[in-house]
């Protein structure tokens, strides 16, 4: 996972298979556009150590980084200012603070939520901003009829139309629920390799404009949608891997993705 950090120029990166995220400046004075910063973390299930780290989430508000510690199935808090480890919530399972291996994750500043993909568990599931705390999942059960989940991956969060963007990954499809209540709003996709059709969606982003941006990932592509799920263009990433996250930057109108141990922009 990646996200741009807008106040101050940065784009943080969850380097998993090396249990740590790595920070860089957004430098435009720079060749290569981006330049090393920082990394924290390590391998391990102590607190400040992670087991395969999958995404994060920026919450400038309380000035602190979310994360997604993947197979220690819980969610940790660090510093957004120094970077030093705050708290962990979590623990394998399928109760009210419980996870099972939780990927993505996002924050709906509109509703003071945190919403956490819990992988394995089929569900959303809605987080306090403020203090961590279980609000409500999204019914963790899994099947493909409208608001069921097959191993959903990654979600954003479209505030200006009060949606909730989620790769339901093995059902081949995007679901867009109401972020209000969670309820089911539409879904868009098939399995194929036809355009707006997907082979294992992975990541997903909202730009600018409300168009939906998804890592396409077995299809070896990027694919743009309007609000409403048509299809608008493809990226072809043939050449460089399988695309497994995508971030927008807002500022510079930039898509930044991971791929073959790296990020491209």
């Amino acid at each position: 996972g990646l996200a741009f950090d807008h106040h101050r120029d940065l784009l943080m990166v969850v380097d998993s298979c090396n249990h740590r995220v790595q920070v860089f400046s957004c430098d435009d004075d720079d060749d290569e556009g981006f330049s090393f910063v920082s990394k924290f973390g390590e391998r391990g299930n102590q607190p400040s150590q992670f087991e395969y780290p999958w995404s994060l989430a920026i919450d400038h508000d309380h000035d602190r980084i979310l994360i997604s510690d993947y197979a220690n199935h819980r969610v940790q808090s660090w510093s957004l200012s120094d970077q030093s480890f705050l708290s962990s919530i979590g623990k394998q399972g399928s109760g009210d603070l419980e996870f099972n291996y939780p990927r993505g994750i996002a924050i709906d500043n509109h509703h003071h939520r945190i919403v956490v993909v819990d992988t394995d568990n089929h569900r959303l599931v809605f987080l306090s901003l403020i203090d961590l705390s279980f609000l409500f999942s999204i019914d963790g059960k899994q099947g493909s009829r409208p608001g069921e989940f097959e191993y959903p991956s990654s979600i954003a969060i479209d505030h200006d139309r009060c949606r909730i963007i989620v790769c339901d990954s093995d059902n081949h499809r995007i679901q867009v629920l109401s972020s209000i209540d969670g309820s089911f709003l539409l879904e868009f996709g098939s399995q194929g390799n036809q355009p707006g059709q997907f082979k294992y969606p992975d990541g997903v982003c909202i730009d600018n404009q409300g168009r939906i941006i998804v890592a396409d990932m077995r299809n070896h592509r990027l694919q743009s949608f309007t609000p409403e799920g048509h299809h608008i263009s493809s990226f072809d990433c043939r050449r460089i891997g399988k695309p497994v996250e995508v971030a927008f930057d807002e500022h510079r109108g930039l898509i930044a993705f991971t791929a073959g141990h790296r990020v491209h922009v």
